[in-house]
């Protein structure tokens, strides 16, 4: 399906599920989790995912083919959030992967030697001066996330972080910008674009969805696109979640927006009927 711009507004787009629903047990639902299953909030560990939406994701295993949370947080932590323990988890944007009756995350084989590359280069730049410009480090093992929402100067706590954006470049690590959040990354491997490919290796798939709500997910959207070009994939639907943050980019490449992970779950209510 090619990037348009049409809304949901109640029934008047379940046509763009048409292929989904007709046969679930070929189809995939995938879902980024923050901003999209669970609202933005100043700190990471105060979000919280809505009771429905895990009761959804939880009845919506039962029926489709795969089911899975593509997130930026470490596997288990958001295997944690969202509560659902038979479906799948990519984590750490793509580095992990959390099966179900996986007891740990199986790690990118690209890690291999490099797993503490972000956490050396971050410790030597200092908890307290990393403090009081504003930023606050989320350790997520081989990704180090430095966050200003809330901070008391946001404009200058970005600022600095554009300085070590470009400091850990020169270090040889990948730096990702995300809303109100700069991750630094080991170059290569993982990727919202290779962890869709990983889920989607599941036997017998040909149609997914899929929500998110920042630039990461665009990397999904694409890998979607191109598994539809191959023929590996009959139909997809790519559902950016709007907000005042969201990038303008990802309204242009989403085949259906929504307002908010409210508006995420009116489909996957929808997908349940």
């Amino acid at each position: 399906m090619s990037p348009g711009s049409e809304t949901w507004e109640g029934g008047a787009r379940l046509t763009l599920l048409d292929p989904l629903r007709a046969e679930p047990a070929r189809t995939a639902i995938l879902t980024d989790v923050d901003g999209t299953l669970a609202p933005i909030v100043e700190r990471p560990e105060q979000a919280a995912v809505p009771a429905r939406a895990s009761e959804l994701l939880e009845k919506l295993s039962e029926r489709f083919g795969m089911v899975g949370c593509i997130s930026g947080r470490r596997a288990e932590e958001a295997r944690r959030l969202v509560g659902v323990d038979r479906i799948s988890y990519a984590g750490n944007h793509g580095l992990e992967l959390l099966l179900p009756g996986d007891e740990a995350p199986r790690l990118d084989p690209s890690l291999q030697g490099r797993e503490e590359g972000a956490a050396e280069f971050v410790a030597a730049l200092g908890d307290e001066a990393l403090a009081g410009a504003g930023l606050r480090l989320e350790d997520k093992g081989p990704i180090q996330a430095l966050h200003w929402r809330g901070a008391g100067a946001e404009r200058a706590a970005r600022a600095r972080a554009h300085e070590i954006a470009a400091g850990a470049g020169r270090a040889g690590l990948e730096p990702h910008w995300g809303r109100k959040v700069l991750e630094l990354r080991p170059v290569g491997g993982g990727g919202k674009d290779s962890a869709v490919a990983a889920l989607l290796a599941t036997d017998g798939v040909t149609a997914a969805i899929y929500a998110g709500d920042d630039r990461t997910d665009l990397d999904a959207f694409c890998r979607l696109r191109q598994l539809c070009d191959q023929g590996e994939l009959e139909s997809a639907v790519c559902v950016g979640i709007t907000s005042p943050e969201a990038p303008p980019e990802l309204a242009e490449k989403s085949d259906l927006r929504v307002d908010g992970p409210g508006g995420w779950l009116a489909i996957l209510e929808a997908l349940a009927e």
